[in-house]
Order: structure tokens, then C-alpha cells, then sequence
């Protein structure tokens, strides 16, 4: 009588995880794509393809969702993610307020909604904030909330896991106590600190798909950035590492929000360029959008805030120089609302000024590009940790 080895057994059922894993993420990413392309992309077998794609096609993630022409034969099957066949939120959480959107299985934003948004809130607002956004989009949206995956948050500073996955925000830059994050919701709940969430977004969908060696800096009010290293998101011993808006660009610099000196934060974020050309006779309205576009278009005229965008294009320099010189990424990717500001015009001295600070061979091996996405980045990186969750364990 023959037996079945159990390790074998469970070695087959492993592999045959690992490639759903593999073609399940492929169909996301391509939106449309066949069963052959698949095959091709994936190195997995027709026959392996074609039946994972039954398997997905069961469940309810996967649909065909067109036809296209082929040589003299039957039309070819477009394949897909089936939009309703999961949900996820993401939330991009400020010390101003919260945006939190819906998103379908095809990544497509489904509905969102606004909380804050005029001042500094204390963190307990912003977690009511953040209840009565969800609560807002769960009213409008009853019907398929029992079809979403999770909650992703992207938050202002370090995101810890313990040993027992409660999560906690530490938020020195803002002068918040240690953060409980919020998890009593009917769906888990994944945190991470924004400059990550716009990273996994460029990385799935932007200007760092296909770059598996990539920086994505994220420049607002804060500064961050998210490293790309062999097609992962890096995150270091405690989930902490790239916090890049606090390496030093001045030793006993500008003040820093967080405490210190010289942090690159004190130079290039938003409060701190409109500090910088205030205190020149710069006058401008609010400290956002409007106000960096007013300080950038007096530049452009040769205003008082020529000097001071200068310097900040060179403290930026300095800044990714050293970026560079540490990871020699292929690709520096610069996002966020005062990154795309800056990119729209000031591209190229940007580019000059990262490869005067950084060596000779590493300043000639990567492009520097603006992000693809805008202000929606955060929140659609944040949506597709649940969605990685769901599609599986990590390759």
C-alpha cells in the first residue's frame, strides 16, 4: 500500500501558494492582461496559469473582463481583478486632519472622505477624525462593507509593532506622546509611516514600477522618504529606518521641530521655506499649496525668495546627494505636494545639485523623476497593504 509523504505534500501545497501569490499580484498590477502574458511574466506553465486563473476566476477575484482579437482563432480572453471582489481603506493621516478613501479591488477610488484640515489638531482629534471618516464612507457604502479586507493608515512618524502586533505612532516631530493606534475596528488594521505608503503607490503603479533599486521622497509640511531595495520596501530592524527628514544637512543648523538642529526637515519642508522667505520680507497667504506656489512664482520674478529657494534646491542637493551615495539607487523618485511644486520648474537644478553631493559613478547611474501620483499617493498606498495581505505571503 503506498503513503503520502506529508512534507511532500505540504512542499506542493506551498508552491502552488507561493505561484497564486505571484499570479494573482501580476493581474493587479497589469489591470488587464491574458492568460498567455501571464505565463510569460510569471515563468509559470500554461497549464499552471490557466488553472490558477479557474481557481481566482471561483473566487471572486479575478474576472474576464474583455476579449481581444487572435490569428484566425477564437477571440483571446482579457483577464482582470474583479473591482467588487474586495475592498480596502486608506487613510492619510496629518497633525491636520485625515483623507480616507475606499478603494475596489482594481485599485480604482471608489469614494472618500474629508476630516480636519484647518489647524494643528491633538492626536485624540485626530482619531475621531479618522472614526467618523470611516464611519461616514461605511453609511454611504453599506451594501459592500462586508467585502473589505482592511484598514491601512498612513501615519507622521515611526509605526512599532510589538511582539503581540499592537502597533504604536511615535510622533517626536509633532510633540506627541507615543500613539496607541486605533485597531477596534471589525477588519485588521495596517499602519505605516506615510513616506512608505507613497513608495509601495510609485512602486506598484508610479515612477518606481519595474525599479527594484529606488528612493521616493516625500516632501509636505514633513519631509520622508521610502527606499526600494531589491523590488521590496525597506524598513530596517524596528520599522523605523529612512526617517530622512531628520539625517543632518547642517551640523548645529536651523531648529527642527523635532528638537534638533540641521535636520534636513528645518530646510526644505514647507513651514520651513516659507519661514526662510518671511523672514526676507516675503508675504504670502496660508502655508500651504497657494503660499508654496506664491514663494516659487517670486522666485521665478526674482524676488526676495530667489535666495531662499536656492538654498533650499542645494540643501535638497545635499540631502539625496547623501541618499544616493547610501543606497545608489537607479531612480530618485520626488513626491509630495512641495516635491511636485518644486518639480514642476526646478527639475533639472534639482538634478545638478543631488550629483554635485553625491560621488562621480553613483551621481551617473540613476534618473531623477517627479512622482506620478499627487495628493491621493498616501492614501493609495496606504489601501494596498490590506490588498498585499489578501493576495498573500510575500515572495
Amino acid at each position: 500500500m503506498s503513503t503520502v509523504d506529508p512534507r511532500a505534500a505540504q512542499t506542493t501545497a506551498s508552491v502552488r501558494q507561493r505561484n497564486r501569490t505571484v499570479a494573482l499580484q501580476y493581474i493587479l498590477r497589469e489591470r488587464e492582461t491574458t492568460r498567455a502574458a501571464l505565463s510569460r511574466a510569471t515563468g509559470l506553465s500554461s497549464a499552471a496559469s490557466a488553472s490558477i486563473v479557474t481557481e481566482l476566476i471561483s473566487d471572486g477575484l479575478v474576472a474576464e473582463v474583455g476579449a481581444m482579437a487572435s490569428r484566425g482563432g477564437r477571440p483571446i480572453a482579457v483577464i482582470g481583478p474583479r473591482a467588487e471582489g474586495g475592498y480596502a481603506i486608506g487613510a492619510d493621516i496629518g497633525e491636520r486632519g485625515v483623507a480616507v478613501e475606499l478603494f475596489d479591488l482594481t485599485l480604482t477610488m471608489v469614494d472618500r472622505e474629508f476630516r480636519g484640515g484647518g489647524k494643528e489638531e491633538t492626536p485624540e482629534r485626530i482619531w475621531a477624525d479618522l472614526r467618523e471618516a470611516i464611519d461616514a464612507l461605511r453609511e454611504r457604502n453599506a451594501s459592500i462593507w462586508d467585502r473589505l479586507v482592511g484598514i491601512g493608515l498612513g501615519l507622521p512618524g515611526v509605526v512599532e509593532a510589538d511582539e503581540n502586533g499592537v502597533q504604536t505612532l511615535y510622533a517626536q516631530s509633532l510633540g506627541w506622546a507615543p500613539q496607541p493606534i486605533p485597531s477596534d475596528y471589525e477588519v485588521p488594521v495596517f499602519a505605516e509611516n506615510g513616506a512608505k505608503m507613497q513608495a509601495r503607490a510609485e512602486l506598484w503603479f508610479g515612477a518606481a514600477r519595474g525599479i527594484d533599486h529606488a528612493v521616493v521622497a516625500l516632501m509636505g509640511r514633513g519631509v520622508g522618504l521610502g527606499v526600494i531595495a531589491d523590488g521590496e520596501i525597506y524598513h530596517g530592524g524596528f520599522s523605523s529606518a529612512t526617517e530622512w527628514g531628520h539625517t543632518k544637512v547642517a551640523f548645529g543648523g536651523r531648529p527642527c521641530r523635532c528638537g534638533d538642529r540641521g535636520c534636513v526637515e528645518a530646510y526644505v519642508g514647507a513651514d520651513a521655506l516659507l519661514e526662510s522667505w518671511r523672514a526676507v520680507g516675503g508675504r504670502f497667504t496660508g502655508s500651504g499649496w497657494q503660499a508654496i506656489g506664491a514663494l516659487l512664482d517670486d522666485a521665478v520674478a526674482g524676488g526676495t525668495a530667489a535666495g531662499v529657494l536656492d538654498e533650499a534646491i542645494e540643501a535638497l542637493g545635499a540631502a539625496l546627494g547623501s541618499i544616493v551615495n547610501l543606497t545608489n539607487p537607479r531612480r530618485v523618485v520626488v513626491g509630495g505636494w512641495v516635491g511636485l511644486r518644486l518639480m514642476e520648474r526646478h527639475a533639472g537644478p534639482i538634478t545638478a545639485a543631488v550629483r554635485r553631493n553625491c560621488l562621480h559613478r553613483s551621481g551617473e547611474q540613476f534618473d531623477l523623476v517627479p512622482a506620478t501620483f499627487g495628493g491621493d499617493t498616501v492614501a493609495l498606498g496606504s489601501a494596498l497593504v490590506p490588498i498585499e495581505v489578501l493576495i498573500g505571503p510575500p515572495r
